[in-house]
This record gives structure tokens, sequence and C-alpha cells, in this order.
């Protein structure tokens, strides 16, 4: 019999070990959040489990993994959640698979019990349960008589229409569960939005405490979320329907964090490819990429999510890499088991360098020279070659007259226009660093014949379009949804918007001498309001945790200092982004003027990497190009692979749609004509 248990026990433990090295044998096993505070007697945490293996595939392993908690007299497991018990301090110990982690576990005033929070617990269910979005209560007139505000960007006045706008009839502070909010929300009378809690539910519960509470508003120092986590931060998981689980953390102004997974809206940008419920749970569908985010407060954060089919076996090429762009290309390639193209060959790439480099193509004297070429760096010596004529220059001038819409019209005279186009050029062709001649734009002052840079703001006179253009042309981001509200997509607020706005309040402007001359210059003084609020907004770069110090001083100048340089950790990457959706149809975040959270980069350590050699290259245009155009991505054919024939997002081959600017009028003859037969400048 002893035997008998022995034998069974011996099964048990090899399928459990089984279960962890089926695949691949474990590489780390890791526990989100990274630690535990809880504070009041509602307090709460729940964790997750995650699983790495050698193969790159990752697996929630939250409901198999062994969790003690080393002194049990300060807190207690439900599941995969802790709760306060007692003031004071422990470990929470995790095993699975033979590994092992520590978490530290604090609790702090344990007996008491936290009092409802308007903004804090009402306010967040609204978000989650579809409330005040566009299509419901946060429509511009509302909907069925009650409106909100769009997705809560403003507290107050939600508060008031809840409480005051029809006396007595959505609260009932007589009889809380006979109000118009709690019956609608709970089906209990017809909602055209059907039922949006369940009676007994966490959300009902709260609302109804609320209501028992009086319905206060929290007092103006009530504490406000900070920053949100969302775990964990990536997965990997092997084929159709496997799953992992979500836990978001908000931190609040008073140092406090607490569990707001329940209070999170959860979203997937790629469906097809991950699907998660309302209750934070990933489950796989097909092959593919997915962003699955959680939105909280103000704040929307994602984790990227890849998706493979079960049981793939791949072996990722060795392959050359010419310098830290293939490196991290091959990186995600082999995360997502695709194998790139091979490289084009050289008769491809001269006429693909030349197009996409001087925005020509090549003469037939320069062909048949390239193509006699017996040195193995051939082609990073007419990288460089090319780099260095004129027409480099020019192309990017091109470009650059566009994204800052250099051009007369009835406000701006010819000579003005021709002077601010003189201007980018002798700035582009002597290779000024990047950072010093947008500084020098965004803060100039003058005269726009004297002074050509300040053409900038006779092009565009209006503030909040002036500050949503630099924004969109200098960071990449489109602000112009929290003019009016909260932006659904990224973390801008109305604040955010109208303090970003306020560096272009004092911007004056007169007439010269010259009728067509117009002097720009700082006027000193100017505010822009809040248009909820009403009150005057300090200057705050974007992303700012505090006011600018513009005191005694330029606005614009305070912000060009900022914005073109190391301090904005947006310019350097946006601007590399521009340069890459240059050379492959498409940037590495796409639009490349659309950069938020909900549009993910492709691959963020590779844009991360570009913005600081960027930065490093002290903004050095030319250094930069470089790099991709050596690179062996760049130099890929657009002859598909197995693996790669569907990929249209991670640079595995060459694109196949119109290159950049074709200026050439050459004529075509010889071998360069049947480059071009039947291809339109096209990637090849």
């Amino acid at each position: 019999m002893a035997m008998h248990r022995f034998v069974l026990a011996v099964l048990a433990l090899a399928g459990f070990l089984g279960t962890a090295s089926a695949q691949s044998p474990l590489t780390s096993l890791e526990v989100f959040p990274p630690d535990v505070n809880l504070e009041t007697a509602r307090d709460k945490q729940s964790f997750i489990v995650q699983a790495w293996f050698a193969d790159g595939l990752s697996r929630d392993v939250t409901a198999e993994a062994k969790v003690v908690l080393t002194n049990p007299a300060f807190a207690k497991l439900e599941g995969n959640v802790v709760h306060p018990v007692a003031d004071g301090a422990t470990e929470m110990l995790v095993e699975w698979g033979g590994k092992s982690v520590k978490l530290p576990v604090k609790v702090k005033d344990a007996k008491a019990d936290r009092p409802i929070s308007f903004k804090l617990d009402i306010m967040p269910i609204f978000m989650r349960s579809g409330c005040n979005t566009g299509s419901c209560h946060g429509a511009a007139r509302g909907k069925d008589g009650f409106r909100l505000s769009l997705f809560g960007f403003d507290p107050d006045g939600d508060h008031y229409r809840l409480t005051r706008e029809i006396n007595g009839r959505r609260v009932n502070l007589a009889l809380p569960a006979e109000s118009l909010m709690m019956e609608k929300a709970s089906g209990k009378v017809p909602h055209t939005g059907g039922q949006r809690v369940k009676v007994g539910d966490q959300y009902w519960n709260d609302m109804i405490r609320w209501h028992e509470a009086g319905v206060p508003l929290d007092p103006p120092t009530v504490a406000t979320p900070i920053s949100m986590e969302v775990y964990p931060k990536r997965a990997v998981l092997d084929g159709k329907g496997a799953t992992q689980r979500l836990t978001v953390r908000a931190k609040y102004s008073d140092g406090t964090d607490r569990d707001v997974t329940s209070l999170a809206l959860f979203m997937s940008n790629n469906d097809n490819a991950a699907k998660v419920t309302p209750e934070g749970l990933v489950t796989a569908e097909n092959r593919g990429e997915a962003f699955l985010m959680g939105r909280f407060a103000t704040f929307t954060i994602g984790s990227p999510f890849v998706i493979l089919p079960k049981g793939l076996k791949f072996d990722f090429p060795k392959l050359p890499e010419n310098n830290y762009i293939d490196t991290l290309i091959h990186k995600k390639l082999s995360d997502l088991r695709i194998a790139p193209s091979e490289l084009c060959t050289d008769e491809a790439f001269i006429r693909r360098v030349f197009l996409d480099v001087v925005g020509m193509l090549p003469t037939v004297e320069e062909y048949e020279k390239f193509m006699k070429n017996p040195a193995s760096n051939k082609r990073e010596a007419l990288v460089d070659e090319l780099l260095g004529r004129k027409d480099f220059a020019e192309l990017w001038v091109m470009k650059w007259a566009e994204l800052l819409q250099i051009k007369s019209s009835n406000q701006v005279s010819y000579k003005s226009t021709l002077l601010y186009y003189n201007w980018l050029q002798d700035k582009i062709s002597r290779n000024v660093p990047v950072n010093e001649w947008v500084q020098e734009l965004l803060g100039a002052s003058g005269g726009t014949f004297k002074n050509p840079a300040t053409n900038y703001y006779q092009n565009e006179t209006d503030i909040l379009k002036v500050s949503e253009n630099v924004a969109q042309v200098f960071m990449g981001m489109r602000v112009q949804c929290a003019q009016c509200h909260n932006h659904p997509f990224d973390r801008w607020t109305q604040d955010d918007y109208y303090s970003f706005a306020a560096f272009f309040t004092q911007i004056g402007r007169k007439g010269g001498d010259d009728p067509r001359e117009l002097i720009v210059f700082n006027s000193g003084g100017g505010e822009v309001n809040h248009p909820v609020r009403g009150r005057p907004m300090p200057a705050k770069f974007l992303g700012g945790t505090a006011p600018a110090d513009v005191a005694g001083k330029d606005r614009r100048v305070v912000l060009a200092n900022w914005l073109a340089s190391a301090e904005n950790p947006y310019f350097a990457k946006n601007l590399s982004n521009v340069v890459w959706n240059h050379f492959f149809g498409q940037g590495i975040v796409n639009e490349v003027d659309d950069v938020r959270i909900s549009n993910p980069a492709s691959n963020q350590e590779l844009l991360d990497t570009l913005g600081k050699k960027f930065t490093e290259y002290k903004y050095d245009f030319k250094k930069l190009v470089r790099d991709i155009c050596v690179s062996q991505t760049y130099q890929r054919s657009t002859q598909p692979t197995k693996t790669n024939e569907s990929d249209t997002r991670n640079f595995a081959r060459a694109c196949g749609l119109q290159r950049g600017r074709c200026n050439s009028s050459r004529p075509l003859s010889g071998p360069l004509s049947l480059l071009l037969v039947g291809q339109s400048c096209g990637c090849t």
C-alpha cells in the first residue's frame, strides 16, 4: 500500500513537472505586481503568476502556483487576491515548476474603513460600464434626458447633474435602492443601455454606500491618480484558447496605491488576435499581435501580446547583422517566429537607395560603375556618396517644407515664403543639427523678412491650432481631442491641452514698414482659460508634472529649449520615426503623426534605440539616415518567405509600395531601363 502511494506521488510529480516543461524548459517565473501594499479594511490586491520558457513562450500559471504567506496574521489569501487582516509586514512566497519568487506585503490601517469617494469609486464605474461614452450619456447632448461628461472629464459637473439637476429623481437618499440611477443601472426600469450592474455586486454596493453617505462630493484634498500599471508587461501565448489574466494598479498623489482591476475598462486593438473580457481575461484567437489596454481615470496603459500557432516549431536562421537595427528587428522577428527575406540584388539596391536618398534614378554610368565594383562594402560606400550630394538636402527640404506648410497665400507674401524656404534649405544643406534649427524656429522673433523663421507664426495665427501643429509635427501627437474632453485613447487631458497652448498665448504680431512683412514678438501678456473651470492655465510641457518656469521669459523660447532637447522623451523618437517612414513606407508607429498609447509601435525597443542614437549623434540627421540605409533590414528583398508573406508591420521584407519622390528627368536606356519595366517607382 505504501509503495502504491509512493508510485502515485511520483506520477503526480512527473505530471506537474511535465506541465512546466512539456514544450521547453522553464527559464523564469514572474509575479505581478512586484509588491503588495494594503491600506484600510476594504483594500485588496490581485496578483498573477507568469512563467517564461526557453522557446520564448509565456503562460499564466496563477491557478497552478503554490502561494503562501509567511505570516498569515497580517494578511489572507482568497484565490489570487490578498486581503488585509492586521497592521504589519510579511512576505508572499510563490512557487511553480521548481522556481520561487518572494514579494513583500505591507498592511496599514487594516481595521479602518476608507470613506466612499465619488471621484475614486463612483466615476470609474461610469467609465467601465460605458455610461459616459459618446454613444451614451457622454454625448454632447446626453441621452434620454441625462448627460455625463465624456469619459469623465468634468466630475464636478457630473456630480451636479446626478444630485441637483432634477431634484429627488436621480438619487433617493431615503431609499437608495429606489433611486432612478440605481433602478436604471440594474435594469429594474426600462433603460436604453440595458442592465449595467447587478444587485449585490461590487458596483451596486459602492453606489448604495455613496447614497447612504449622502451622495457627497469629494473635498478638494482628495487623492488623485498619478499613474497606472497594467500587468503583465508582455506575453507570448501558445495557440488559440490560451489565456492570460490582467491586473491593474493605480498610484495616487497621497503615496498610496490601489488594485483597480475591477474598475478598469479593458480593450484590445486586435480582436482577431486576442480578445479581452470586461474582467481582464485575455484569450488568444489567431496568429498575430494585439495590444491589450486598460483604461482608468485619465490613464490608458497597454501590454503587447503575441499569439502563435499552437506547438509551432521554428528555428530562427543565423543571419549577419550590420548594426543595432538588424539586432532589434531580428529579435522581434524571432519572437514572432518569422524569417526575414533574402537581401535584394545589387540592381534593386542601387535603384532603391538613389530614389530614397536623393530622389532620382542613377545614370547609366553610375549604374555600371556600381555593378562593376568588386568591393564587399560598395553598398555602404554608395550610401556615403549619396549623403554628400546636394540632392539629399533638397529632398529633405521639400519634405520639411510640407510639414511646416511653407507656402504663399493671401496672408503670406511670395517674398516671405521664398525667404522662409531658403532659410530651411540653408539649415539642412549645412547639416545644422535638427534640434538647433527647430529651437530657432519655435522661438523666433522679428520681421518675417529679416528673420524668416518667424514665418512659422504667420502661416497659422490661431493659438490652439499653433499648439496642435507643434505637437503633431515635432512630437507626432494629435492632441486635438483634448480640446473638448479628455482624450479617449491616450493620456492627454483638457488640462494638458490648454497648459500646452499657454506657451503660445503671448505671441504678438504687428505690421512692418513693408506692408508684406509681419513683425512677430513676445507681447509679455495673454493667457488661455480652461473651458470648464474658467481659470487661466499655467504653461506646462506635454507629459510634464509641474508648470514650466516662464516668469519674465518668452514662453516660446522656454518651450523650444525643452521640446528639441533630450529632456523631451518624444522629440528624437518622433523624428526618427518620420525618417524610418520615408525609407520603409510606414513608420514604426504608423501613421507617424498619430503617436498614442492605443496605436503602439510595432517595435518599441527599436524606436527607443533610434531616438537614443539620434540624441547621441547630437541630432545629426545624416548619421541616422546612414544607420538605416546600411542595415540589412533596409536591404531586404520584397520577395516573401513562407513565414513573412502575411506580415505587414515588422519589416521582415521590403515594402511593395511606391518609394519617396522620383524627381528624375533623366532618359532611361540600357540596363537601367530594364530595372524599371512595369514598375513605377516601386520597391524591388
